[in-house]
C-alpha cells in the first residue's frame, strides 16, 4: 500500500501533514543545493602585493636581458596585464589605505606615511567586506595601514602572520601563506600576501645593510643595465618640482644627488635583483596554491603599492608623479577564465582593486566606493565604456631643508588617454602637461606652449569635476587665480 495513497492507488488521497513534511524536506534539499552551488561559484581570491615595483620591472614586459621574473610572468601568461595602472598616491601608507578601503587618499585622511584621524569605525577594510559575505579571510606580510598592527583582526582578517617577525623577511611571509594555501578550506577565501621587497632599494641607495638580506655586490657598470634614458630633469619642469628635488637630495633618505651614470647602472642592477628575490617567493606561493588544489577556482590579482624612480629624472624612491613612481604592474589571472593579453584602460588601483575583487566574489559594496570593477575586462568583455581619465594625488613631505625652510607640496595629476596633466600647490609655474604618446619618457613640459592651452584647459575642467564629485577641497586651491604663482611658505 502506498503511504500517501492508502485507499486506492488510482484515486490518491493527499495527507496534508505528510505533504507538508515532504515539502519542507524538498525545500531544505533545494536550499542546501543552492547554497552549495553559490559557494562553489564564488572563487577564492589571492591578492599579491610587492612594495616599490615600477610597472615594467618584470621580464614579461622588458625582456629577460637584465631581469628574470618567471613567477610574475606565469601570471601574465594566463591573465590580463593592465599596462596603465596608476596608484592613488605614490607612497606606501596612502596607497595601501586606499586599496584596502576603496577610497581616495583625501577621503581616508592618509596622504603621508603617518596615521590619519579616522579609525576602523569610519573606514571599512577589505577584510570586513569579505568576512561579512561569508569568506574566510587571511593576511600575511607587511601591513603599513593606518590601523594598529596588533589589531588586524578588527578589520576582518581572521588569520594573520606574526607581523613583527615577518616585517622585513619575505621568506617568512611566503612560508606563512604557504601553510594556509596548502590546506583544504571549507569556504571560499580571501588571502592577501603582502611582500616587502623590492623596497630594500631605499637602503641599497644609501649603502646600508639590506633588511631583507644581501643581493651581492654589483658587477662593473658596463655589465649592469643601462641608466635610464630620462635621467635628466624634463625641459620646462615646474619650479616647485625642481625645488622638491633639491630638498630630496639634501635628505639622508635620498642621497642620490651626486650619483654618476655608472652608479645609477649599479643601483638598477641591485634593484632588479631585489625584484627577482621577491619573485621567487611569489613562485613558492603560487606553487602552494596549486598543490592545495585551489588554482582553478582562485582569482589572482598582482600589483605593487607604488613604483621606484631608479634614476628617472634624477629621483629615486617615490612620491612624484613621474611614470616610474606612479605607474605599477597589475595582472588579473584566473586559470581557464582569463586569456593572456594586455589592456591599456586607465586604472586607479586605490579605488578599482576593491570593486574588482568584490565583483569576482559577488559582494555588493556601498555607494561610497566609487571605483570600477575590472572583472568584465579581465574576462574578455568590451572595454569601450570604460572611463576616459583618472586622477591621482600626492603629498611630498620628505624633503630636507633648502636654505632656511623645508619645502613640502601637494599636487594632483590627471591622466587621459594621451596626456598627463599635473598641478602643484607652490611655485611660479605650477602646471605640467606631457604628451605621453609622443613623449613617454616625460622629457618636455608643454604647459607653457600656446598651441596646448586648449588641452590644458580641458584637463583643468576634468580636475574641477573630480574635486566637486569627490569633495576634494585641495582642487579649488590648486586652480585658484587660473593657476597663478603661489610662493612657498617659509613657515612650512
Amino acid at each position: 500500500m502506498h503511504p500517501f495513497f492508502p485507499h486506492d492507488t488510482r484515486t490518491p488521497i493527499w495527507n496534508p501533514i505528510q505533504m507538508k513534511q515532504l515539502a519542507i524536506s524538498l525545500l531544505v534539499v533545494l536550499l542546501t543545493t543552492i547554497v552549495a552551488d553559490a559557494q562553489q561559484q564564488r572563487p577564492n581570491i589571492l591578492f599579491i602585493m610587492t612594495d616599490q615595483q615600477f610597472a615594467d620591472a618584470m621580464s614579461c614586459r622588458m625582456g629577460d636581458q637584465y631581469i628574470h621574473t618567471p613567477a610574475i610572468d606565469s601570471l601574465a601568461k594566463s591573465g590580463v596585464v593592465f599596462t596603465r595602472a596608476y596608484v592613488p598616491n605614490p607612497l606606501c601608507m596612502p596607497s595601501r589605505n586606499s586599496i584596502f578601503t576603496g577610497l581616495y587618499p583625501h577621503q581616508t585622511g592618509v596622504t603621508r606615511n603617518a596615521r590619519g584621524n579616522k579609525g576602523p569605525e569610519s573606514l571599512t577594510c577589505m577584510g570586513t567586506y569579505f568576512k561579512n559575505a561569508g569568506y574566510q579571510t587571511a593576511y600575511f606580510g607587511k601591513w603599513h595601514l593606518i590601523f594598529n598592527t596588533n589589531s588586524i583582526e578588527q578589520h576582518g582578517f581572521e588569520k594573520t602572520s606574526d607581523i613583527k617577525r615577518v616585517k622585513y623577511w619575505d621568506t617568512h611571509i611566503s612560508s606563512s601563506a604557504i601553510k594556509y594555501l596548502s590546506a583544504k578550506q571549507e569556504k571560499p577565501f580571501l588571502a592577501v600576501v603582502s611582500f616587502h621587497n623590492p623596497h630594500d632599494a631605499c637602503e641599497l641607495a644609501r649603502g646600508q645593510t639590506l633588511p631583507g638580506g644581501p643581493v651581492g655586490n654589483a658587477p662593473p657598470p658596463e655589465l649592469c643595465p643601462p641608466a635610464p634614458a630620462n635621467l635628466a630633469p624634463p625641459t620646462g619642469e615646474t619650479d616647485g618640482m625642481a625645488l622638491m628635488r633639491r630638498g630630496y637630495h639634501a635628505s639622508r633618505m635620498f642621497p642620490v644627488g651626486d650619483f654618476s651614470v655608472d652608479r645609477w647602472r649599479q643601483q638598477r642592477w641591485g634593484y632588479y635583483r631585489l625584484i627577482e628575490k621577491v619573485d621567487r617567493e611569489i613562485g613558492r606561493v603560487l606553487n602552494a596554491l596549486r598543490k592545495g588544489g585551489h588554482e582553478e577556482n582562485t582569482v589572482i590579482v598582482f600589483t605593487s603599492d607604488h613604483g621606484e624612480c631608479a634614476g628617472a629624472h634624477s629621483f629615486n624612491q617615490k612620491t612624484v608623479f613621474y611614470e616610474e613612481s606612479a605607474r605599477v604592474p597589475m595582472i588579473v589571472s584566473w586559470k581557464g577564465k582569463t586569456k593572456p593579453r594586455s589592456s591599456d584602460v586607465l586604472v586607479n588601483t586605490g579605488v578599482d582593486i576593491l570593486p574588482t575583487l568584490a565583483d569576482f566574489a559577488k559582494i555588493k559594496l556601498p555607494n561610497t566606493i566609487t571605483g570600477r570593477s575590472l572583472q568584465p575586462i579581465a574576462t574578455g568583455q568590451d572595454s569601450s565604456s570604460w572611463r576616459d581619465h583618472i586622477v591621482i594625488q600626492n603629498d611630498m613631505s620628505q624633503a630636507a631643508a633648502v636654505g632656511d625652510f623645508r619645502p613640502q607640496m601637494q599636487g594632483r595629476m590627471v591622466r587621459t588617454d594621451r596626456y598627463k596633466y599635473c598641478v602643484y600647490q607652490y611655485g611660479k609655474q605650477r602646471e605640467s602637461l606631457v604628451d605621453m604618446q609622443a613623449d613617454p619618457l616625460e622629457l618636455k613640459n608643454l604647459a607653457q606652449q600656446a598651441e596646448f592651452q586648449d588641452t590644458l584647459a580641458k584637463h583643468r575642467k576634468l580636475l574641477v569635476k573630480f574635486g566637486e564629485q569627490h569633495e576634494d577641497k585641495l582642487v579649488p586651491e590648486l586652480l585658484q587665480n587660473n593657476v597663478g604663482p603661489r610662493p612657498f611658505s617659509k613657515s612650512r
